[in-house]
Protein backbone atom coordinates (compact mmCIF):
# COMPACT_ATOMS: atom_id res chain seq x y z
CA UNK A 1 0.00 0.00 0.00
CA UNK A 2 1.06 3.72 -0.77
CA UNK A 3 2.92 5.40 2.05
CA UNK A 4 2.29 8.92 2.73
CA UNK A 5 4.53 11.77 3.13
CA UNK A 6 4.53 12.95 6.77
CA UNK A 7 5.86 15.90 8.88
CA UNK A 8 7.42 14.72 11.55
CA UNK A 9 8.31 17.30 13.92
CA UNK A 10 5.71 17.91 17.28
CA UNK A 11 4.56 21.63 17.20
CA UNK A 12 3.00 22.42 20.41
CA UNK A 13 2.82 26.14 21.60
CA UNK A 14 0.26 27.42 23.91
CA UNK A 15 -2.86 29.07 23.25
CA UNK A 16 -5.69 31.05 25.06
CA UNK A 17 -8.93 29.48 25.12
CA UNK A 18 -10.73 30.97 22.10
CA UNK A 19 -14.37 30.33 20.57
CA UNK A 20 -14.38 27.54 18.30
CA UNK A 21 -16.91 25.64 16.66
CA UNK A 22 -15.66 21.59 16.71
CA UNK A 23 -16.49 18.18 18.46
CA UNK A 24 -15.59 14.70 17.82
CA UNK A 25 -16.60 11.29 20.36
CA UNK A 26 -15.67 7.85 20.65
CA UNK A 27 -16.23 4.26 20.32
CA UNK A 28 -15.06 1.03 20.71
CA UNK A 29 -11.48 -0.03 19.66
CA UNK A 30 -10.38 -2.16 17.79
CA UNK A 31 -6.91 -4.03 17.14
CA UNK A 32 -4.36 -1.73 14.92
CA UNK A 33 -2.22 -2.80 12.12
CA UNK A 34 1.66 -3.95 12.32
CA UNK A 35 3.13 -0.62 11.34
CA UNK A 36 5.56 0.74 13.51
CA UNK A 37 5.70 4.59 11.99
CA UNK A 38 4.41 7.25 14.61
CA UNK A 39 1.31 8.00 13.97
CA UNK A 40 0.72 11.47 12.75
CA UNK A 41 -2.38 13.67 14.10
CA UNK A 42 -3.41 17.11 13.62
CA UNK A 43 -5.21 18.97 16.14
CA UNK A 44 -7.04 22.66 16.07
CA UNK A 45 -5.15 24.89 17.28
CA UNK A 46 -6.23 26.96 20.52
CA UNK A 47 -9.63 25.03 21.95
CA UNK A 48 -8.44 23.14 24.82
CA UNK A 49 -5.52 25.94 26.93
CA UNK A 50 -3.98 23.27 28.73
CA UNK A 51 -3.82 21.58 24.98
CA UNK A 52 -0.19 20.24 25.08
CA UNK A 53 -0.31 18.64 28.56
CA UNK A 54 -3.54 16.69 27.58
CA UNK A 55 -2.43 15.33 24.31
CA UNK A 56 1.33 14.33 26.68
CA UNK A 57 -1.05 12.43 29.03
CA UNK A 58 -3.21 11.22 26.28
CA UNK A 59 -0.26 9.57 23.84
CA UNK A 60 1.62 8.21 26.76
CA UNK A 61 -1.46 5.92 27.30
CA UNK A 62 -1.79 4.93 23.91
CA UNK A 63 1.76 4.18 23.25
CA UNK A 64 2.10 2.07 26.41
CA UNK A 65 -0.92 0.19 25.46
CA UNK A 66 -0.14 0.43 21.33
CA UNK A 67 3.37 0.25 21.54
CA UNK A 68 2.81 3.00 18.43
CA UNK A 69 4.61 6.87 19.15
CA UNK A 70 2.13 9.87 18.67
CA UNK A 71 2.81 13.44 16.93
CA UNK A 72 0.65 15.95 16.97
CA UNK A 73 0.91 18.64 14.91
CA UNK A 74 -1.39 21.55 15.87
CA UNK A 75 -2.67 23.84 12.99
CA UNK A 76 -4.09 27.33 13.13
CA UNK A 77 -7.96 27.23 11.80
CA UNK A 78 -7.33 30.06 9.72
CA UNK A 79 -5.36 27.76 7.97
CA UNK A 80 -6.82 24.67 8.28
CA UNK A 81 -8.67 24.16 5.30
CA UNK A 82 -6.01 24.67 2.80
CA UNK A 83 -3.50 23.01 4.77
CA UNK A 84 -5.66 19.66 4.21
CA UNK A 85 -6.62 20.40 0.77
CA UNK A 86 -2.55 20.60 0.24
CA UNK A 87 -1.84 17.86 1.94
CA UNK A 88 -4.80 15.57 0.09
CA UNK A 89 -3.39 17.40 -2.96
CA UNK A 90 0.54 16.21 -2.40
CA UNK A 91 -0.42 13.14 -0.78
CA UNK A 92 1.01 14.37 2.59
CA UNK A 93 -1.80 13.57 4.54
CA UNK A 94 -1.55 13.10 8.70
CA UNK A 95 -3.23 9.87 9.61
CA UNK A 96 -6.11 11.24 11.54
CA UNK A 97 -7.13 14.86 11.70
CA UNK A 98 -9.51 17.25 13.63
CA UNK A 99 -12.10 18.69 11.13
CA UNK A 100 -14.57 21.39 12.29
CA UNK A 101 -18.39 19.98 11.40
CA UNK A 102 -19.17 22.10 8.23
CA UNK A 103 -15.51 20.43 6.97
CA UNK A 104 -16.75 17.03 6.70
CA UNK A 105 -18.86 16.93 3.63
CA UNK A 106 -16.26 18.59 1.41
CA UNK A 107 -13.08 16.48 1.87
CA UNK A 108 -15.44 12.58 2.35
CA UNK A 109 -16.58 14.06 -1.59
CA UNK A 110 -12.85 13.93 -2.32
CA UNK A 111 -12.70 10.21 -1.51
CA UNK A 112 -10.02 11.21 1.01
CA UNK A 113 -11.64 10.04 4.37
CA UNK A 114 -11.28 6.21 5.62
CA UNK A 115 -15.28 5.00 5.81
CA UNK A 116 -15.62 3.93 9.57
CA UNK A 117 -18.56 2.84 9.53
CA UNK A 118 -17.87 -1.18 10.19
CA UNK A 119 -16.03 -0.10 13.28
CA UNK A 120 -19.12 1.90 14.85
CA UNK A 121 -21.53 -0.99 16.50
CA UNK A 122 -23.91 1.46 17.54
CA UNK A 123 -24.23 4.86 16.19
CA UNK A 124 -26.49 6.27 18.55
CA UNK A 125 -23.70 6.07 21.18
CA UNK A 126 -22.71 9.20 19.71
CA UNK A 127 -24.46 12.79 19.50
CA UNK A 128 -27.07 11.88 16.16
CA UNK A 129 -26.66 16.22 15.57
CA UNK A 130 -23.63 15.99 15.17
CA UNK A 131 -22.87 12.85 13.86
CA UNK A 132 -25.07 13.63 10.85
CA UNK A 133 -22.35 15.83 9.93
CA UNK A 134 -19.66 12.84 9.72
CA UNK A 135 -22.16 10.58 7.42
CA UNK A 136 -22.20 10.69 3.99
CA UNK A 137 -24.15 8.26 1.56
CA UNK A 138 -24.88 5.66 4.64
CA UNK A 139 -20.84 6.22 5.31
CA UNK A 140 -19.22 7.40 8.33
CA UNK A 141 -16.27 9.23 7.79
CA UNK A 142 -15.88 11.30 10.96
CA UNK A 143 -17.32 10.56 15.13
CA UNK A 144 -17.87 13.59 17.62
CA UNK A 145 -15.12 14.40 19.45
CA UNK A 146 -16.76 17.80 21.09
CA UNK A 147 -19.66 19.42 20.96
CA UNK A 148 -20.80 23.26 21.22
CA UNK A 149 -24.02 24.30 21.77
CA UNK A 150 -26.05 27.98 21.68
CA UNK A 151 -28.41 28.62 23.96
CA UNK A 152 -29.24 32.23 26.32
CA UNK A 153 -27.01 33.40 28.84
CA UNK A 154 -28.87 35.76 30.98
CA UNK A 155 -27.74 37.62 34.08
CA UNK A 156 -29.88 35.92 36.88
CA UNK A 157 -29.29 39.15 39.59
CA UNK A 158 -30.99 41.21 37.37
CA UNK A 159 -33.41 38.85 36.12
CA UNK A 160 -34.58 38.51 40.16
CA UNK A 161 -34.16 42.50 40.70
CA UNK A 162 -36.58 43.15 37.92
CA UNK A 163 -38.95 40.18 39.06
CA UNK A 164 -38.48 38.49 35.53
CA UNK A 165 -38.81 34.53 35.01
CA UNK A 166 -36.93 32.45 32.28
CA UNK A 167 -39.27 32.87 29.09
CA UNK A 168 -41.43 29.91 27.72
CA UNK A 169 -41.73 30.86 24.89
CA UNK A 170 -41.07 33.71 22.10
CA UNK A 171 -43.43 36.04 23.20
CA UNK A 172 -42.24 35.99 26.85
CA UNK A 173 -38.99 36.60 25.35
CA UNK A 174 -39.82 39.41 23.69
CA UNK A 175 -41.72 40.79 26.46
CA UNK A 176 -39.02 39.82 28.88
CA UNK A 177 -36.35 41.88 26.81
CA UNK A 178 -38.20 44.93 26.97
CA UNK A 179 -38.92 45.21 30.09
CA UNK A 180 -35.41 44.74 30.94
CA UNK A 181 -34.84 47.42 28.51
CA UNK A 182 -36.82 49.72 30.22
CA UNK A 183 -35.71 48.99 33.44
CA UNK A 184 -32.08 48.79 32.83
CA UNK A 185 -31.67 51.97 30.18
CA UNK A 186 -27.93 51.52 30.01
CA UNK A 187 -27.66 47.66 29.35
CA UNK A 188 -28.42 45.96 26.36
CA UNK A 189 -31.41 43.74 26.79
CA UNK A 190 -30.65 41.19 24.31
CA UNK A 191 -28.17 41.86 20.89
CA UNK A 192 -29.66 41.14 17.58
CA UNK A 193 -25.76 40.12 16.29
CA UNK A 194 -25.32 41.02 11.88
CA UNK A 195 -22.42 38.75 11.66
CA UNK A 196 -23.22 35.68 13.70
CA UNK A 197 -24.72 33.84 11.12
CA UNK A 198 -25.35 30.50 13.99
CA UNK A 199 -27.32 33.00 15.92
CA UNK A 200 -29.49 33.81 12.86
CA UNK A 201 -30.14 29.88 12.06
CA UNK A 202 -32.26 28.89 15.03
CA UNK A 203 -35.21 31.21 14.33
CA UNK A 204 -35.31 30.14 11.23
CA UNK A 205 -36.09 26.78 12.09
CA UNK A 206 -37.89 27.52 15.19
CA UNK A 207 -40.60 29.80 12.58
CA UNK A 208 -40.68 26.14 10.86
CA UNK A 209 -38.17 26.73 7.87
CA UNK A 210 -35.04 24.89 6.69
CA UNK A 211 -32.15 26.29 5.48
CA UNK A 212 -32.04 23.81 2.30
CA UNK A 213 -33.57 20.29 1.37
CA UNK A 214 -32.64 17.53 -0.85
CA UNK A 215 -35.36 16.67 -3.14
CA UNK A 216 -35.87 12.85 -4.40
CA UNK A 217 -34.32 14.44 -7.74
CA UNK A 218 -30.82 15.70 -6.24
CA UNK A 219 -31.46 19.26 -6.89
CA UNK A 220 -31.91 21.37 -3.44
CA UNK A 221 -34.86 23.89 -2.07
CA UNK A 222 -33.93 26.78 0.24
CA UNK A 223 -37.01 27.21 2.65
CA UNK A 224 -35.51 30.72 4.47
CA UNK A 225 -38.16 32.37 2.39
CA UNK A 226 -40.79 30.59 3.32
CA UNK A 227 -43.60 31.39 5.73
CA UNK A 228 -42.17 30.12 8.44
CA UNK A 229 -38.52 31.11 7.93
CA UNK A 230 -39.54 34.84 7.42
CA UNK A 231 -42.03 34.50 10.49
CA UNK A 232 -38.10 33.59 12.65
CA UNK A 233 -36.12 36.55 10.69
CA UNK A 234 -39.04 39.28 11.41
CA UNK A 235 -38.87 38.22 15.02
CA UNK A 236 -35.15 38.08 15.86
CA UNK A 237 -34.60 41.25 13.59
CA UNK A 238 -37.77 42.72 15.15
CA UNK A 239 -36.19 42.61 18.81
CA UNK A 240 -34.13 44.98 16.66
CA UNK A 241 -36.03 47.26 14.68
CA UNK A 242 -39.11 47.42 16.23
CA UNK A 243 -38.77 46.98 19.63
CA UNK A 244 -35.06 48.27 20.72
CA UNK A 245 -34.24 45.66 23.01
CA UNK A 246 -30.31 45.71 20.98
CA UNK A 247 -28.04 48.12 19.63
CA UNK A 248 -27.66 49.51 16.14
CA UNK A 249 -23.77 48.88 16.48
CA UNK A 250 -24.50 44.94 16.45
CA UNK A 251 -25.46 45.00 13.03
CA UNK A 252 -21.51 44.74 12.31
CA UNK A 253 -21.38 42.25 16.13
CA UNK A 254 -19.97 39.02 16.02
CA UNK A 255 -20.18 36.35 18.40
CA UNK A 256 -17.16 37.23 20.43
CA UNK A 257 -18.59 40.88 20.20
CA UNK A 258 -21.51 39.71 21.76
CA UNK A 259 -19.71 37.66 24.54
CA UNK A 260 -17.97 40.76 25.27
CA UNK A 261 -20.66 42.35 26.03
CA UNK A 262 -21.96 40.00 28.44
CA UNK A 263 -18.05 39.89 30.55
CA UNK A 264 -18.53 43.96 30.38
CA UNK A 265 -21.75 44.00 31.88
CA UNK A 266 -23.24 45.49 28.89
CA UNK A 267 -26.04 43.02 28.09
CA UNK A 268 -28.41 41.54 30.21
CA UNK A 269 -28.85 38.28 27.87
CA UNK A 270 -27.81 37.19 24.55
CA UNK A 271 -26.90 34.23 22.56
CA UNK A 272 -23.65 32.96 23.29
CA UNK A 273 -22.08 29.33 22.91
CA UNK A 274 -21.79 26.82 25.41
CA UNK A 275 -18.00 27.45 26.44
CA UNK A 276 -18.44 31.47 26.66
CA UNK A 277 -19.58 31.36 30.17
CA UNK A 278 -16.43 29.68 31.36
CA UNK A 279 -13.98 32.84 29.47
CA UNK A 280 -16.85 35.57 30.50
CA UNK A 281 -16.14 34.60 34.49
CA UNK A 282 -12.56 34.33 33.37
CA UNK A 283 -12.67 37.77 32.48
CA UNK A 284 -14.91 38.74 35.14
CA UNK A 285 -14.57 36.95 37.99
CA UNK A 286 -17.13 39.40 39.69
CA UNK A 287 -19.80 37.97 37.71
CA UNK A 288 -19.60 34.68 39.62
CA UNK A 289 -23.06 33.56 41.08
CA UNK A 290 -24.74 36.49 38.64
CA UNK A 291 -25.17 34.41 35.44
CA UNK A 292 -27.48 31.96 34.26
CA UNK A 293 -28.31 30.13 31.21
CA UNK A 294 -31.67 28.74 29.90
CA UNK A 295 -32.38 27.12 26.58
CA UNK A 296 -33.38 29.02 23.36
CA UNK A 297 -37.62 29.01 23.97
CA UNK A 298 -39.78 27.63 21.36
CA UNK A 299 -42.15 29.74 19.02
CA UNK A 300 -45.00 28.11 20.84
CA UNK A 301 -43.26 26.94 24.23
CA UNK A 302 -40.66 23.89 24.22
CA UNK A 303 -37.18 25.09 22.75
CA UNK A 304 -36.11 26.15 19.32
CA UNK A 305 -33.21 24.06 17.54
CA UNK A 306 -29.96 25.70 17.84
CA UNK A 307 -27.00 24.86 16.03
CA UNK A 308 -24.42 21.63 16.82
CA UNK A 309 -20.94 23.04 16.05
CA UNK A 310 -17.91 21.49 17.17
CA UNK A 311 -15.37 18.86 15.95
CA UNK A 312 -15.03 15.78 14.54
CA UNK A 313 -12.21 13.31 14.12
CA UNK A 314 -11.26 11.46 11.04
CA UNK A 315 -9.02 8.93 9.66
CA UNK A 316 -7.74 9.75 6.29
CA UNK A 317 -7.79 6.69 3.78
CA UNK A 318 -4.79 5.26 1.96
CA UNK A 319 -1.68 5.92 4.51
CA UNK A 320 -1.54 1.98 5.97
CA UNK A 321 -2.21 2.79 9.49
CA UNK A 322 -6.24 3.34 9.09
CA UNK A 323 -6.36 0.83 11.95
CA UNK A 324 -4.44 2.49 14.24
CA UNK A 325 -5.70 5.43 13.42
CA UNK A 326 -9.01 4.62 14.39
CA UNK A 327 -8.07 3.24 17.30
CA UNK A 328 -6.44 6.43 18.52
CA UNK A 329 -9.65 7.91 17.31
CA UNK A 330 -11.28 5.36 19.38
CA UNK A 331 -9.00 6.39 22.57
CA UNK A 332 -9.56 10.02 22.73
CA UNK A 333 -13.33 9.61 22.30
CA UNK A 334 -13.44 7.50 24.77
CA UNK A 335 -14.87 8.51 28.58
CA UNK A 336 -11.37 9.33 29.90
CA UNK A 337 -9.94 11.12 27.21
CA UNK A 338 -13.08 13.37 25.79
CA UNK A 339 -14.82 13.73 29.65
CA UNK A 340 -11.06 15.56 30.44
CA UNK A 341 -11.45 17.46 27.24
CA UNK A 342 -14.81 18.26 27.97
CA UNK A 343 -13.31 19.76 32.04
CA UNK A 344 -10.33 21.75 30.39
CA UNK A 345 -12.36 23.65 27.53
CA UNK A 346 -16.22 24.56 28.62
CA UNK A 347 -17.69 21.69 25.61
CA UNK A 348 -18.84 18.85 25.36
CA UNK A 349 -18.00 15.49 24.83
CA UNK A 350 -19.65 13.76 21.62
CA UNK A 351 -21.11 11.17 23.23
CA UNK A 352 -24.79 10.63 23.86
CA UNK A 353 -25.02 9.14 27.09
CA UNK A 354 -21.88 12.00 28.52
CA UNK A 355 -24.21 14.76 27.16
CA UNK A 356 -26.87 12.88 29.06
CA UNK A 357 -25.13 12.84 32.50
CA UNK A 358 -24.53 16.85 31.80
CA UNK A 359 -28.28 17.74 31.56
CA UNK A 360 -28.61 16.68 34.99
CA UNK A 361 -26.12 18.62 36.44
CA UNK A 362 -26.39 21.12 39.17
CA UNK A 363 -24.23 23.72 37.40
CA UNK A 364 -26.49 25.87 35.95
CA UNK A 365 -24.15 27.00 33.26
CA UNK A 366 -23.78 23.84 32.44
CA UNK A 367 -27.59 22.33 32.36
CA UNK A 368 -28.87 24.39 30.15
CA UNK A 369 -26.64 24.21 27.09
CA UNK A 370 -26.63 20.40 27.55
CA UNK A 371 -30.33 20.20 27.42
CA UNK A 372 -30.33 22.53 24.59
CA UNK A 373 -27.78 19.86 22.59
CA UNK A 374 -29.89 16.61 23.61
CA UNK A 375 -33.17 17.98 23.31
CA UNK A 376 -33.09 20.79 20.59
CA UNK A 377 -29.82 20.68 18.01
CA UNK A 378 -29.32 20.26 14.39
CA UNK A 379 -26.63 20.96 11.76
CA UNK A 380 -26.50 22.87 8.61
CA UNK A 381 -27.29 20.74 5.21
CA UNK A 382 -24.94 18.03 4.61
CA UNK A 383 -23.21 18.70 1.17
CA UNK A 384 -20.02 19.39 0.06
CA UNK A 385 -21.42 22.96 -1.17
CA UNK A 386 -22.18 24.33 1.88
CA UNK A 387 -19.07 25.92 3.10
CA UNK A 388 -19.39 28.07 -0.18
CA UNK A 389 -22.64 29.73 1.24
CA UNK A 390 -20.86 30.21 4.97
CA UNK A 391 -17.78 31.50 3.26
CA UNK A 392 -20.04 34.14 0.89
CA UNK A 393 -21.51 34.89 3.97
CA UNK A 394 -25.21 34.78 2.39
CA UNK A 395 -27.06 34.59 6.00
CA UNK A 396 -24.73 37.54 7.33
CA UNK A 397 -25.62 39.31 4.42
CA UNK A 398 -29.28 38.49 4.25
CA UNK A 399 -28.86 39.72 8.38
CA UNK A 400 -27.38 42.66 7.94
CA UNK A 401 -29.38 43.99 5.12
CA UNK A 402 -32.58 43.75 6.98
CA UNK A 403 -30.77 45.04 10.14
CA UNK A 404 -29.78 48.68 8.18
CA UNK A 405 -32.50 49.24 6.71
CA UNK A 406 -31.51 47.88 2.97
CA UNK A 407 -34.45 45.06 2.67
CA UNK A 408 -37.50 44.00 3.83
CA UNK A 409 -37.79 40.68 5.22
CA UNK A 410 -39.37 39.18 2.63
CA UNK A 411 -36.85 41.20 0.01
CA UNK A 412 -33.46 39.56 1.84
CA UNK A 413 -34.82 36.56 2.70
CA UNK A 414 -35.68 35.51 -1.04
CA UNK A 415 -32.63 37.18 -2.11
CA UNK A 416 -30.84 34.42 0.54
CA UNK A 417 -32.60 31.68 -0.55
CA UNK A 418 -32.21 32.35 -4.78
CA UNK A 419 -28.53 32.15 -3.96
CA UNK A 420 -28.23 29.63 -1.54
CA UNK A 421 -29.92 27.29 -4.58
CA UNK A 422 -27.45 29.08 -7.00
CA UNK A 423 -24.51 27.52 -4.53
CA UNK A 424 -25.85 24.02 -3.79
CA UNK A 425 -27.01 23.32 -7.16
CA UNK A 426 -23.84 24.63 -8.88
CA UNK A 427 -25.58 27.23 -11.27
Amino acid sequence: MARRRIHTHVHLPAAALVLALTATACGAGTGGDSATDPLVVWIMEGTNPDETAYFEAANTVFTERTGVEVEVEFVPWSDAQNKISTAIAGGTVPDVVELGTTFIPEFADSGALYDLSDHIDDPYVYTQSMLRMGRIDDRIHGVPWYAAIRAIVYRADLFEEHGQEVPQDWAELRETAIALSEAEEDMIAFPVPGDAQYSVMPWIWGGGGELAVQRPDGTWVSEIDSEGGRAGMSFFTGLALEDGVSTTGAVNWNEIDVMEALAEERAVMALSGSANPKAILESNPDLEGRLGAFPIPGREGGYTDSFAGGSLLSVFAGTGQEETAWEYVAHLTGDEFSIRWSEETGFFPGRATAVSAFAESEDPLVRPFAVQLEAASRSTPVTPAWGRVEAEKVIVAMQQDILNGDATVEEATAHAADQIERILNGD
